[in-house]
């Protein structure tokens, strides 16, 4: 299955930490466009809203294979604000948490500058 957006946040290369500790999973954080959304919806994947805007995280236990527009590898980081194409697959549908989606592979459409964290007009 299909899903495109925006990288709202990213742990690709290393795991995700919580509250201060490894989750042990690789994931991204996307800010949906509409039609990717519905269809997650439908198959049962719950959707959060992120001031006005759908978003979801896809989550693997394993490293994610990332492509560029043709198909390589993509080197770097993908950075927030990228738009990408991800591949996943159903979980095992959850009465309350609804069905997880487990991220397969990542494909980088346009890749976002780099926010630097020093202001140049300092």
């Amino acid at each position: 299955m299909i899903a495109e957006g925006t990288v709202a946040f990213e742990s690709l290369k290393e795991h995700d930490v919580f509250n201060g500790q490894s989750t042990g999973k690789f994931t991204l954080t996307l800010t949906l466009d509409e039609k990717s959304a519905t269809n997650l919806e439908s198959e049962g994947v719950k959707i959060k809203d992120y001031e006005g805007k759908p978003q979801r995280k896809f989550s693997t236990q394993y490293t994610v294979p990332v492509f560029d527009l043709d198909g390589k590898p993509f080197m770097g980081q993908v950075t927030r604000g990228s738009k990408v194409r991800v591949q996943w697959k159903k979980g095992n549908p959850h009465p309350v948490h609804g069905t997880p989606p487990y991220l397969e592979k990542v494909r980088v459409l346009e890749l976002a500058e780099a926010q630097g964290s020093i202001d140049e007009d300092f």
